[in-house]
């Protein structure tokens, strides 16, 4: 069985004065895995000042970018004492990112059956992550919550039962969250990716051309442009990010 969590390496900590970017806060979870540095790298270029949290230790601070580790999302309450830490530190939170989660193939009749896991790593931390960012947000001129599903949780093959049907959880979430809020300032989405060009899937799939698959940098641009003002229009959207896949 495999089970990844994202992982990465934080910024060296420099004490200094935060600022705003003209863009807003921006929080990502999982800020420290091969999507999430892809979407924060790209979201200080846009203008954002960028808050990670993410299950990999390590807290820095730089200009524009606040990393805040050894957070477990499916634990509610750690979720939203790191809300509140970037809320706070930042002066609010215009976006989320929720880009935590986790992936297993694993067929039906495996002697241990990864469906709890996979719905606490893709389900909860979601849950947990979006429940405490709200209050947040709802504060925000244009709040934004974007999530990730995937493409293979519309129609499961062998092996994927586990992992589709957590993330099947995650898209009935995006799509109730945004009808709850429909009479609100906050939008709700998710995109749905096929197979992401990463270090682990060129590893676990060799024989794969990774020129079909979706580049972390291409899927992290259509997460922000809906987390942008000009998505205030798409509400409850789950929309497919494939590549040639």
């Amino acid at each position: 069985m495999k089970l990844h969590w994202p992982r990465g390496v934080a910024s060296a900590t420099k004490p200094v004065k935060e600022h705003h970017m003209e863009r807003g806060v921006v929080v990502i979870t999982g800020g420290q895995g091969v999507l999430g540095s892809a979407a924060a790298g790209l979201a200080r270029e846009q203008g954002w000042t960028v808050a990670l949290i993410d299950h990999e230790p390590g807290d820095a601070r730089e200009p524009g970018l606040m990393t805040i580790g050894g957070i477990d999302l499916t634990d509610p309450a750690q979720a939203k004492a790191a809300m509140d830490k970037a809320g706070e530190a930042l002066g609010g939170i215009d976006a989320l990112l929720n880009v935590a989660g986790g992936f297993v193939w694993q067929k039906t009749e495996a002697d241990d059956p990864a469906h709890e896991k996979m719905f606490r790593l893709n389900v909860l931390t979601c849950l947990h992550a979006t429940r405490a960012a709200l209050p947040w947000l709802r504060k925000s001129p244009e709040g934004r919550i974007v999530n990730v599903g995937a493409a293979g949780a519309l129609k499961a093959e062998a092996g994927m039962g586990a992992y589709a049907a957590s993330k099947s959880g995650v898209h009935r979430l995006t799509e109730a969250l945004a009808r709850e809020l429909q009479d609100c300032c906050v939008t709700v989405n998710a995109v749905l990716p096929s197979i992401l060009d990463t270090p682990q899937n060129r590893k676990d799939m060799p024989d794969a051309d990774p020129k079909d698959w979706v580049a972390p940098r291409d899927l992290a641009a259509v997460m922000l442009f809906l987390a942008s003002p000009e998505a205030r229009a798409v509400r409850g959207a789950l929309v497919p990010v494939t590549g040639r896949v």
